[in-house]
């Protein structure tokens, strides 16, 4: 069943820190099966918080979701987000397909 991770920035505050989690985050992809839906594009916010930037990942199933999450590469391109913004990131597992 596919697994989706969400991450939701809700306050940029370091430009600099942003650019190299980035640079890292790309690179920790490494042979991961990601498939983006949607990054940091046009969003609405219609009930609760504002967000500054949403990204959604799409992954085979929860376990490939987790691999990337915890993996060396990313766990070390997650400093940089941490110093960089404020940020929720959510799992969650899709419906299974009829």
């Amino acid at each position: 069943m596919s697994a989706y991770v969400i991450l939701i920035r809700d306050r940029l505050r370091d430009e600099e820190a942003m650019a190299r989690y980035a640079a890292a985050a790309g690179a920790a992809r490494g042979d991961h099966k990601i498939t983006p839906l949607a990054f940091y594009g046009a969003h609405e916010v219609r009930e609760g918080a504002d967000a500054d930037g949403v990204v959604i990942l799409s992954f085979p199933d929860m376990a490939a979701a987790k691999a990337w999450y915890d993996s060396p590469e990313y766990t070390a391109a997650r400093e940089h987000r941490f110093q960089a913004a404020d940020y929720r990131v959510i799992f969650v597992e899709g419906v299974p397909a009829s």
